[in-house]
């Protein structure tokens, strides 16, 4: 496949050449239209992009479920299957199933599922985020109190043994955590995230060796106060955390993503925390994990009034980045990408429209409107 006439930002910056060559699931090379020779363009499927900007697959790490599912209710590959197919639609190819706090029986089918599955990568799965259950009860959010508690040596060692290939990132609330816990988890490669946290500044900076990245910057964690700087004090002050922010002006305030954009500069990326409605225009409720959450103009919020997720999708908190946060388009598109790519570090293959790197590429217009998404190398237009 051939696309050419594009507007090409690699990840990094947007570049001079204007035609990418992928061969099979991987980019060939990436230059000019007018260096392309007959010969190279024999039995090739050639796409106009049409002047339309080109980047990298979007990279969600935080994602419950879209397209009326949610990995909580159904572990198994066909959720995982509908959440790729929903996500293409919106620019992201690659993606982290999100478990909220759970017995330790959905984790164990999370970890043997990851598993089981071979071929993950192929639908988009990059492997697991476990949000709770080694959390604070003060911050729980939508996830069920009775759930909370302190992991199990054995449930450790198991999450610890399957490794990085089935759990990308555990969040965990410092205060919660067993310093030997977080020591396997380290050795495992695990990135392990502040999250769903009480935890003072002191208590933070006692473990901070331990934790490389948040989930969630400003909710459901301890805010910055002048005499106790708190959990966004210690993500504020420090340059060894990324962040992940859900842009969706409600989960907070736009000028609020500004302030943080401003401070942690490359350490914050774009995440969705998205639930079933996302994707999706025919849902009023739904339940997540035992909770009965309303979807109505776009919020998903407990009859309680506690936020459950969002209805975000990846080009949307893009948009929202660049209209309403001020946000370059070329930030906005490394807050996508390349940013949480290097999160996690598989910006070895994905994150970058570079030759070697998995062909994952979508395109869209200049309203945020995606026209055509290519995950391994496969093209879908919309």
């Amino acid at each position: 496949m051939i696309i050419k006439n594009a507007k090409i930002f690699d990840g990094e910056k947007f570049i001079e050449e204007d035609t990418v060559v992928l061969e099979g699931k991987f980019i060939k090379k990436v230059t000019n239209f007018s260096l392309i020779d007959e010969k190279e363009l024999e039995n090739q499927e050639l796409v106009d992009a049409k002047g339309m900007v080109l980047s990298p697959g979007f990279i969600d790490l935080q994602i419950n479920g879209c397209g009326g599912v949610l990995f909580n209710d159904d572990i198994s590959r066909k959720t995982l299957e509908i959440m790729n197919e929903t996500n293409k639609r919106y620019g992201c190819t690659s993606f982290l199933p999100t478990l909220i706090t759970s017995p330790d029986e959905k984790i164990e089918k999370a970890l043997n599922l990851m598993n089981e599955i071979k071929d993950k990568e192929e639908i988009g799965v990059l492997g697991l985020h476990i949000e709770g259950p080694y959390i604070s009860v003060e911050k729980k959010g939508i996830h069920r109190p009775e759930y909370i508690r302190v992991l199990s040596d054995e449930m450790v060692e198991k999450i610890a043994n399957a490794g990085s290939e089935a759990t990308k990132i555990i969040t965990i609330a410092p205060e919660k955590a067993k310093v030997e816990h977080l020591e396997i988890l380290k050795k495992a490669g695990i990135n392990i995230a502040v999250g769903h946290t009480n935890a003072t500044y002191k208590e933070c900076m006692e473990k901070k060796d331990y934790f490389n990245c948040a989930t969630h910057l400003y909710n459901a964690m301890r805010a910055l106060d002048s005499r106790e700087p708190g959990v966004v004090g210690f993500l504020f002050n420090n340059d060894t955390t990324n962040c992940g922010i859900i842009v969706d002006g409600l989960h907070m305030d736009f000028a609020s993503v500004e302030i943080a954009k401003k401070i942690l500069k490359d350490r914050l990326y774009l995440v969705t925390d998205a639930v079933s409605p996302a994707g999706t225009d025919n849902m009023t409720e739904f339940m997540f994990e035992g909770n009965r959450v309303l979807y109505k103009d776009g919020k998903c919020v407990s009859p309680e009034g506690t936020l459950g997720g969002s209805a975000l999708v990846m080009i949307d908190g893009v948009k929202n980045l660049v209209e309403k946060v001020h946000v370059s388009l070329e930030e906005a598109l490394r807050m996508a990408t390349s940013y949480p790519a290097e999160a996690v570090a598989v910006d070895e293959k994905y994150g970058f429209i570079k030759e070697g790197y998995v062909a994952d590429l979508t395109y869209f217009d200049d309203k945020f409107n995606i026209k055509g998404t290519i995950s391994k190398g496969k093209l879908t237009n919309y």
